[in-house]
């Protein structure tokens, strides 16, 4: 397949157009017409290029790519680096941010809800779902659980949280600043990648339990989930790359 048939084909899929982000969705940096390797991973930092150089790869295909509003436009250092890398081994990155998160089956937050083993009931907003287990279970036992499926351990804070948790909000990655609206709705645990400082206390005002589980530990599985999708269905050889990040 061309990349540009790609491009196309992943547009459709996620359906990109929904969706005003802080990056542009899609191709990011061209490179050889035809794919037929791809290398999936979070974020194109240097390690995952130099990994996808290794690989022979055709196609990057990240949920965190480049180009991001209010970023610098000039090519220095690090860009100036990445860049070269791509474009001296004419390697195709794909970007897809919040259509990546969003989507029902494969996106960010319908993978984080499988692993949890809670299902999606509602949406507070397109990115904030919320689910119910289908009995309560204790904070101890979600903890065991992110950290198992995971392989990571939370930061948790619980201090004045019910005893069990049945119902639940959750959005992967820098999502911490939607716990007051998903307190507001009145479940009882709220999961997300990242914490702030202020996230602590609204967790211990409101009376819900929270849990830190990884911006990228959060944010593995759905660029993960497309790749294979990509390759039973349209036969390309695909390969995804875990750069380890512990935040």
């Amino acid at each position: 397949m061309d990349n540009v048939e790609l491009e196309q084909l992943i547009n459709t899929h996620l359906n990109i157009n929904e969706y005003q982000d802080y990056a542009p969705n899609g191709l990011q940096v061209e490179g050889r017409s035809e794919v037929k390797k791809i290398v999936t991973g979070v974020t194109a930092s240097q390690a995952l290029l130099d990994e996808a150089v290794k690989l022979a790869a055709d196609a990057i295909i990240v949920h965190h790519g480049y180009f991001w509003k209010n970023e610098a436009a000039v090519i220095l250092n690090m860009k100036r680096m990445r860049l070269k890398t791509l474009l001296c081994n004419d390697i195709n990155l794909y970007g897809y941010h919040l259509p990546l998160d969003a989507h029902p089956i494969m996106g960010n937050n319908a993978q984080l809800g499988n692993i949890m083993e809670v299902e999606i009931d509602s949406y507070i907003t397109p990115l904030l779902p919320i689910g119910k287990f289908a009995q309560p279970i204790t904070p101890d036992d979600l903890m065991a659980r992110l950290n198992n499926r995971l392989a990571r351990e939370p930061l948790y804070c619980g201090d004045n949280g019910p005893k069990n948790i049945r119902t639940i909000a959750w959005c992967t990655g820098g999502g911490q600043s939607f716990i007051q609206q998903a307190a507001e709705a009145g479940v009882d645990a709220f999961v997300t990648g990242e914490v702030s400082e202020q996230t602590i206390h609204i967790a211990r005002e409101m009376g819900i339990h929270f849990y830190a589980a990884g911006h990228h530990a959060t944010e593995r599985f759905g660029v993960k989930v497309l790749g294979e999708w990509l390759q039973k269905e349209y036969g390309f050889a695909v390969t995804f790359v875990d750069i380890a990040n512990p935040a």
